[in-house]
C-alpha cells in the first residue's frame, strides 16, 4: 500500500481480514521527539489498535511505540492514546458512521511521507462474519490458482 515517496513503517494486514473497510482516511499523528525517532526506526506495531472520537477529537488507542533507545527520561509510555488530526467535518462524519454499532475505526497503516510527517491510513470497517472470511479466502485461492494455470500454460 505504500504509494511513491512513502516509507511504510507498520502495515495492518489482519485489519482487511477480519472487516470490509468501506472508507479510508489519511490522518496525521500527535507524537514526542522520542517517539518520532522510534517510528522512524520501525518499532511501531498497530495490530491490536483502534480509533474513537471523544469530544470531538480522534483518539488512537493500543498503538504500541517501543522506546527510543537514546531517549532516557524523554521516553513516554508506548501504549499511550495519541491524538490522530483530522478536518472538523472529517472527524464529524466519522462520529455520525460509529454511532452505528457494526462500524468501528481501524488503523490500516502507518508511514513516514516525503516530507518526513508521521501518517496513519484508518479505515472505517464492518466486522467480517466467519463465513464471508471463508469466502474471502476462497476467492483468494481461486485467484492464484488461476494465476499459477496461466503462468504454467505459458512456459509451454
Amino acid at each position: 500500500m505504500a504509494k511513491k515517496g512513502r516509507k511504510l513503517v507498520a502495515a495492518n494486514k489482519k485489519a482487511r481480514h477480519d472487516y470490509f473497510i468501506e472508507e479510508t482516511y489519511e490522518a496525521g499523528i500527535v507524537l514526542t521527539g522520542t517517539e518520532i525517532k522510534s517510528v522512524r526506526a520501525g518499532k511501531v506495531s498497530i495490530k491490536e489498535s483502534f480509533a474513537k472520537v471523544e469530544n470531538g477529537e480522534l483518539i488512537i488507542y493500543g498503538m504500541h511505540i517501543s522506546p527510543y533507545e537514546q531517549g532516557n527520561r524523554y521516553n513516554v509510555e508506548p501504549l499511550r492514546p495519541r491524538k490522530l488530526l483530522l478536518h472538523k467535518k472529517q472527524i464529524m462524519k466519522l462520529m455520525g458512521q460509529t454511532k452505528n454499532p457494526s462500524l468501528t475505526i481501524v488503523p490500516l497503516s502507518m508511514y513516514i511521507n516525503e516530507d518526513g510527517r508521521a501518517k496513519v491510513e484508518i479505515g472505517l470497517a464492518r466486522g467480517k462474519k466467519n463465513y464471508d472470511k471463508r469466502e474471502s479466502i476462497a476467492k483468494k485461492d481461486a485467484a492464484r490458482k488461476m494465476d499459477r494455470a496461466i503462468k504454467d500454460s505459458r512456459r509451454r
